[in-house]
């Protein structure tokens, strides 16, 4: 690999990183670059998760030193989109390059279609944690684990998205 490509990667990691702890959506950046200089979709989106994984850890870690504490709710979402994860991630393994891309490109331009002209994401009056809003949550997660486990690009903005559609939560 060449110094430009070295350059090219290290500008598009620092601006992905930015973005991602600002809302997430910094693999819409990464995976195409990696794909972009000749990795294979499915290494290419392993590789990515590398700095995704660190991401959420700096992230969990700022939070945690703050005094924010995942609550019992919070630790069934995870366990629910956990285990999605790890349907997804054996599709992302077995898909062909190919499909790989266009599966890829389809998302790249619905998320960003989305942020453009979707609805502007707000938080409601009270925030809904009934039973129903609780069940609809975990399901939701589930499928949003399938989905990061498959192609990780854009998932923050999909969990804020749900979160707050489904329970009124805050940006924050």
């Amino acid at each position: 690999m060449d110094v430009l490509n070295i350059l090219l990667l290290f500008g598009v990691g620092l601006v992905a990183g930015v973005i991602n702890t600002l809302a997430g959506g910094g693999s819409l950046l990464t995976l195409p670059a990696l794909i972009f200089l000749n990795l294979p979709p499915n290494v290419a989106n392993a590789t990515n998760r590398i700095g995704v994984f660190f991401n959420g850890l700096m992230s969990w870690r700022g939070y945690h030193s703050k005094g924010v504490k995942a609550e019992k709710y919070d630790l069934w979402l995870s366990a629910t989109s956990f285990i999605g994860a790890i349907l997804g991630s054996y599709v992302a393994v077995d898909i062909k390059g190919e499909t790989f891309n266009r599966i890829l490109a389809a998302i790249i331009v619905f998320i960003v279609a989305y942020m453009v002209f979707g609805k502007k994401l707000q938080s409601g009056n009270q925030i809904k944690t009934t039973k129903k809003s609780k069940i609809i949550g975990l399901i939701t997660f589930f499928f949003i684990g399938i989905y990061g486990g498959f192609i990780q690009a854009g998932v923050g903005y999909i969990i804020i998205a749900s979160m707050s559609f489904i329970h009124n939560y805050g940006m924050v």
